[in-house]
């Protein structure tokens, strides 16, 4: 399965993959009122993207990674918080302890989850008036986007399954549908936070990030390597080694009901 590759670059992933904005971190601990009573639960933390700074916060968290290497170098971000456990497990079929969660989250990863059992699984977690938290990452027009047109022409040479023509989705055109929540007996007061932000990159910053997507770990080593090759001369050439990349969060949130 693709979501199994992302434990062969569990460095990389830390290296490469960007932090979350602050501004989408407080407006977390806003809506949960998280602070050191707060038991909180993460779902699919990889190396501790989110984890750290919902840990400065000093709660009690339990984070469920499914892959060791990637649960290994979050343990290792986490050392210095000693009221945060990592444990290696597939969420699915993780056991939850008796005592429920004031919060469970899970940033970037919700769509790796099983989508007819998820919103169930996750209101098993929590405590009536608990939250269930999903943060996602969207890549929007913006930032370089004459680079990003232009480098459809890469995927479509090395990667067959690539649509023609492909371009960046607007923020209008991008949103979540939280019908999932929102039809649940086990959620109410459903909202959405969202909020863009820009990243510039160097061409190898830019490479680096994109080896932590799990279509791109998973191709076949000639056609990674082609593929990579062109977009560098697209971006040494045309951009001067730099592009900026526009990204857009959510923050989606719901209350555990007393069903």
């Amino acid at each position: 399965m693709l979501r199994d590759t992302f434990d062969r670059a569990a460095e990389r992933y830390d290296r490469a993959r960007p932090r979350y904005p602050r501004r989408l971190v407080d407006e977390l601990a806003r809506v949960t009122g998280l602070g050191p009573d707060s038991r909180v639960l993460e779902i699919a933390p990889g190396t501790g993207q989110l984890t750290v700074p919902l840990a400065e916060f000093g709660c009690r968290l339990t984070a469920v990674e499914l892959g060791p290497s990637t649960a290994a170098v979050a343990r290792r971000n986490l050392s210095a918080f000693p009221r945060v456990e990592v444990e290696v497990a597939d969420f699915e079929r993780w056991r939850p302890p008796d005592e429920p969660f004031d919060l469970a989250v899970i940033a970037t990863a919700y769509h790796w989850l099983d989508p007819r059992t998820r919103v169930a699984k996750a209101a098993r977690t929590l405590r009536p008036g608990g939250t269930f938290a999903v943060v996602t990452t969207h890549h929007v027009a913006g930032g370089t986007q004459d680079f990003f047109d232009r480098m459809q022409r890469c995927y479509e040479r090395w990667d067959p399954a690539t649509p023609p023509g492909l371009r960046s989705p607007t923020e209008d055109e991008t949103a979540t549908d939280t019908g999932e929540f929102e039809h649940s007996a086990h959620f109410e007061d459903v909202t959405v936070w969202r909020g863009a932000r820009e990243i510039t990159y160097t061409t190898d910053e830019y490479l680096d990030v994109l080896l932590t997507y799990s279509g791109h770990i998973a191709m076949d080593e000639p056609s990674r390597r082609g593929l990579l090759a062109c977009l560098r001369e697209l971006m040494e050439t045309r951009h001067g080694g730099r592009v900026t990349k526009r990204y857009l969060h959510e923050l989606i949130t719901a209350t555990r009901t007393g069903a």
